[in-house]
């Protein structure tokens, strides 16, 4: 499906696994079980789904991400499709459709009720269809799902009230419907998410900023990645010494600023920057002392 007939909302169909979705789910580095647990929650849903359904307790298929900016919510998100595709793949593909509630027209913006059901009540079951299995990805789910109990008329308009409606009951009716389907939707902001929405979640795990010892692995796989591009830096990706006096100059650094400290490496000398392969310890240090210093980079 090209970007022009996508549906209103909808940011991206792919038809899983695919070999060029592959490197998110193992590169993303979170604590041990963390991805144990996503894949354990999703595949019970993607394979037994219809069995589970007529239970009382019966799973929504609903996953909730939440945590600052940078933990790596939608990385986590998109390599899960990939992996659980990979394990379902003996029993048919999987659709992996990504919606962005930010990406409705401008026009739709005052009728957020109606798009918010056609998403869930059309559009989503009409993706489902198309194969044995279905992981959806909402990114800032809060945009669809403001918390009412907190909400102010006056600050948030009847139509955005209405919207969180028409996503919950979405929701129940995506469930006796596409028994199949796993939603993933990441927050920045959990406590600004509906409370009705959080209930139906099967898991809500919360990513942190990494302790000490996930930065070290986050900095060692970064380095081990460019030396993948230029074997002469494999001693500084083996130099385990390096990797925790680099790991302690970026603690309270999110994930995402952590990698970009090899690349601010990289780009602070411009032999460096011609030559990647001349890259230093200092080098790293040096930019490892500047990213704390400058967190927003």
């Amino acid at each position: 499906m090209s970007d022009r007939s996508l549906p209103p909302g909808v940011v991206g169909v792919h038809a899983l696994p695919a070999d060029h979705h592959d490197g998110p789910w193992d590169s993303i580095v979170v604590p041990a079980g963390t991805k144990e647990r996503l894949l354990g929650t999703a595949l019970l849903v993607l394979r037994n789904g219809r069995l589970l359904s007529p239970l009382s307790g019966a799973p929504h298929g609903l996953i909730v991400l939440a945590g600052p900016p940078g933990t790596g919510k939608t990385t986590l998100a998109q390599g899960l499709a990939q992996a659980a595709a990979r394990a379902m793949a003996p029993r048919g593909a999987t659709t992996f459709v990504e919606i962005d509630p930010h990406a409705f027209p401008s026009d739709m913006l005052g009728e957020s009720q109606r798009a918010v059901s056609t998403l869930f009540l059309d559009t989503l079951p009409e993706l489902a269809a198309r194969r044995p299995h279905t992981v959806v990805l909402v990114d800032e789910v809060e945009a669809l799902a403001v918390r009412r109990s907190t909400a102010s008329f006056e600050t948030n308009p009847v139509d955005v009230h209405r919207a969180t409606d028409a996503l919950l009951l979405g929701l129940d009716t995506l469930r006796q419907q596409c028994p199949h389907l796993v939603l993933v939707a990441t927050t920045n902001f959990m406590e600004a998410v509906d409370e009705a929405v959080l209930s139906r979640a099967d898991l809500v795990l919360t990513t942190e900023l990494p302790d000490e010892e996930t930065v070290e692995r986050i900095v060692r796989s970064s380095l081990v990645e460019l030396a993948g591009q230029w074997p002469a830096l494999r001693p500084l990706a083996e130099d385990r010494a390096l990797h925790a006096k680099l790991a302690a100059h970026c603690v309270g650094l999110d994930g995402r600023r952590v990698r970009k400290v090899a690349l601010s490496a990289l780009s602070g000398r411009t032999d460096v920057a011609l030559d990647p392969s001349l890259l230093t310890a200092d080098d790293l240090l040096d930019a490892a002392r500047s990213s704390a210093a400058d967190p927003r980079g």
